[in-house]
């Protein structure tokens, strides 16, 4: 019988949903200096990348290990910015006339 894995943070992400929450939380630029690989560096964009790292072992390692070290960085600042504020709860300070 299959176990979960509640503490592998890779279990059940793809390697494009990967990527795509690294380029959204740090950017290209910043992920290209953390991760210098020339797929992040030169004309960035999510296919080439996923290309590159699908074909390139070592690469590939480098971006899941530093997911792994990040991901939870990654779902803290996704969480904050779904809370809802309290202009959306209707709690907001109108005064009324």
């Amino acid at each position: 019988m299959p176990q979960d894995h509640p503490n592998d943070p890779l279990h059940g992400i793809t390697l494009a949903k990967l990527l795509e929450r690294l380029v959204d939380y740090w950017g290209w630029e910043e992920l290209g200096r953390i991760i210098p690989v020339r797929c992040f560096t030169h004309d960035p964009s999510v296919s080439s990348s996923l290309k590159f790292l699908r074909r390139t072992p070592w690469a590939r390692a480098k971006v899941e290990a530093f997911y792994f070290d990040c991901h939870a960085e990654i779902d803290a600042a996704d969480a904050q910015s779904l809370a809802p504020t309290d202009a959306d709860q209707g709690g907001g300070s109108l005064e009324q006339a």
